[in-house]
């Protein structure tokens, strides 16, 4: 066998892998964003307003912040791959809940269980990836996260409008035995089984291996995933060495002088926040709402939805291109400028709503601009901050703190994707106009945040890390 045939051939083994563990991130969009359709179906079938329905809405993303805090803990005491089991099987069990709700409290349990998954999911793949993959490929490989995360968001809105469309034109038109929003929550169930079967067959993490004394395990996976012509014992002395001086990783071992916490804990939790709190999910969450209160059917604002997932893909499509040639710092900074025009604009574009008896509208040229302008910003969040948020989260802390930094970090981002969820249906009530001068804001300080804080890390090895 050539080198060349052996290098190629271990390349496509990590790439398999690395495909199979973001199944997880794939779920992660796919359940998060999959409510857009079927937000008005759950007002008229428990005949709710929109306070109690964003309510619903935004309760996954508290058990999403737990899922985080728990699954790092989870990954080191269990493993990798076995948390990643859980986690299916959780998917799994909420969808069939969220199908079948006999109530509404009944719906919003089986969302908090649905997030506490996706929670678990936003830390177990991103660190099990970056441990498998080797050091010159892990920014792209690191990508499948955000990659995954887009298609599942895009495929949720797909079959969101394949399914309204068997049903009619209408979320609440029945479709069987059970109404069109229904089988929408349902449909996740799926993927959450495809998920199970791969986490039960990839192999488990070379440095939790040698964490937890596999040695021999691990120079196997190490040959499948670096090839062999690797030293083999140089690596597995470098990982020990780094593991010695080491514990399973806990709270405390995130404590320092920085308000409490070690100052790249805080690099990391502010990375979380700020790509968040640009309004990125109100996009996924609303936009179908947003669009029919300017006139727009359920089916075409579903299509709409769907266009903006795709245009998420191209720009995570161009993020993988570029993390490993310029870096990470420099795709951040291109985000946050394009992120904070395109915000400012759509702000500008809808200081021109008015009421039109009870419904919004905006007028033309204002009603294209605006859409654009969202649509651009999806583009710019996708080729940077979505991407390259996750690839830093998996490697950009020290070794013996990275799961419990991690799953602290991912906490923090799903406590701002909380606040700006529930707060985004009154602040668009109150002037939706500010409401996107505030996200713009927010992108003009992720520009100077980046600036002064966030070191580069492309091409460093993990252990290298300090």
């Amino acid at each position: 066998m050539s080198t060349k045939y052996a290098h190629h051939e271990h390349l496509g083994h990590v790439v398999f892998i690395t495909a199979a563990a973001a199944i997880g991130g794939f779920l992660f969009g796919y359940d998060s964003a999959v409510i857009n359709g079927a937000v008005v179906g759950i007002q008229k079938y428990f005949h709710v307003g929109p306070v109690r329905t964003g309510f619903v809405v935004a309760i996954a993303l508290l058990g999403s912040a737990v899922g985080a805090w728990a699954g790092g803990g989870m990954a080191d005491r269990l493993g990798r791959t076995k948390t990643m089991q859980v986690a299916a099987l959780l998917f799994a069990i909420s969808s069939i809940g969220q199908m079948l709700p006999f109530a509404l409290w009944d719906l919003a349990f089986w969302r908090v269980v649905a997030g506490f998954a996706i929670g678990m999911a936003s830390v177990i793949s991103p660190a099990y990836i970056a441990e498998v993959a080797p050091p010159a490929y892990r920014g792209r490989l690191g990508s499948f996260q955000q990659l995954a995360i887009v298609l599942g968001i895009a495929i949720s809105q797909l079959v969101n409008y394949l399914i309204v469309e068997l049903a009619g034109g209408n979320v609440n038109n029945p479709l069987g035995a059970l109404q069109a929003w229904q089988w929408m929550l349902g449909a996740c169930l799926v993927p959450a089984l495809l998920y199970l079967v791969f986490a039960l067959t990839i192999p488990e993490s070379p440095r939790y291996l040698i964490m937890s004394g596999r040695t021999r395990r691990a120079r196997e996976v190490l040959v499948e995933v670096e090839g062999e012509d690797v030293d083999l014992d140089a690596r597995i002395a470098e990982i020990q060495h780094v593991l010695r001086t080491q514990r399973v990783p806990t709270l405390k071992d995130l404590r320092g002088p920085a308000f409490g916490l070690l100052p790249i804990v805080w690099i990391g939790i502010t990375l979380s926040v700020f790509q968040q709190f640009v309004g990125i999910n109100v996009i996924f969450y609303y936009s179908s709402v947003l669009w029919q209160s300017v006139g727009i059917n359920q089916a075409q604002s579903l299509l709409i939805s769907f266009s903006s997932s795709i245009i998420n893909i191209v720009g995570t499509f161009i993020a993988i291109s570029l993390v490993d040639r310029i870096g990470r710092r420099p795709l951040l900074l291109i985000g946050s400028a394009g992120m904070t025009v395109a915000l400012a604009t759509a702000g500008w574009a809808f200081s021109a709503a008015r009421m039109v008896g009870k419904s919004v509208t905006l007028p033309d040229p204002q009603g294209l601009i605006a859409l654009v302008a969202a649509n651009v910003f999806v583009l710019f969040f996708a080729l940077s901050w979505g991407v390259v948020v996750w690839v830093l989260l998996g490697e950009m802390f020290p070794n013996r703190i990275r799961a419990a930094a991690l799953g602290v970090a991912a906490g923090a981002q799903w406590i701002a994707n909380w606040a700006i969820t529930v707060s985004f249906p009154a602040l668009a009530q109150w002037n939706l106009a500010a409401t996107y001068a505030v996200y713009a804001c927010f992108a003009l300080l992720s520009f100077l945040f980046v600036i002064k804080w966030v070191r580069e890390t492309k091409g460093r090895k993990l252990e290298d890390m300090g």
